[in-house]
């Protein structure tokens, strides 16, 4: 099977391109949407509202150029550091819940699906949950996925080698994974982010800070090959 057979990926709420890039390590076409100016974006892009663009491709039919549709929606609303340090200090403000439209309007585009979410209360199905260890990387970066109109067997999560490096709750641990989130406390430079999430094509240190590692997508984009080349056998 070629790339060219392999179909497109909709890459939707695509910040940098790290899911992107796994997918199209896999062999497929990306085209990516996100509301923010991404230049360093790697593949076809288009700026606006991801919603919007997706309603926009349902309704005209452009949707059926796609094979699968993998989304990342924003968390804030349900992550770990929403749920539970801001609020347990009154910190930050009200943050809208986008997993439940996007989840609406991919079950009406009629494509199979992936949406991403990182640890937290987020409501999806943890079909799939992915880290850095699977991988030998050298972050951690624990990530959950529902999966839409397909499945596959859940990978076995290896023990972890040691701690995150950096300081948390007032400890200094040192480990042989780097903390790509924040600044400051031991918390990775950008550079150290780039090795241990395999990104080269962004240096923009929000852009890796939201990023998830291509090998998770490379990993999911091989399966969802595999479970439709069943399918049609």
């Amino acid at each position: 099977m070629t790339a060219t057979t392999r179909g497109r990926v909709l890459d939707l709420f695509s910040c940098s391109g790290g899911a992107g890039r796994g997918y199209a390590d896999a062999g497929f076409e990306v085209d990516g949407c996100d509301i923010a100016d991404r230049p360093r974006y790697p593949f076809a892009y288009h700026r606006g509202d991801a919603l919007e663009y997706l309603a926009r491709l349902i309704s005209t039919g452009e949707i059926e150029r796609y094979a699968l549709a993998h989304a990342s929606p924003p968390c804030q609303d349900k992550c770990a550091l929403t749920v539970g340090t801001n609020t347990s200090q009154g910190w930050g403000g009200t943050h809208e819940d986008f997993v439940a439209p996007t989840r609406e309007l991919l079950d009406a585009s009629g494509l199979p699906y992936v949406i991403e979410q990182p640890n937290g209360r987020a409501e999806i199905r943890k079909d799939l949950t992915l880290c850095g260890e699977m991988f030998g990387l050298g972050v951690l970066r624990h990530r959950n996925f529902e999966l839409g109109r397909w499945a596959t067997a859940k990978p076995a999560h290896p023990r972890h080698r040691g701690y995150v490096r950096g300081h948390r709750h007032g400890v200094r641990r040192d480990g042989p994974y780097v903390a790509a989130y924040g600044k400051g406390g031991g918390k990775a430079t950008v550079p150290e982010m780039q090795r241990a999430m395999g990104i080269t094509w962004t240096d923009v240190h929000e852009e890796l800070t939201e990023a998830i590692p291509p090998a998770y997508t490379r990993w999911i984009g091989t399966a969802f090959l595999n479970a439709r080349q069943e399918v049609f056998a």
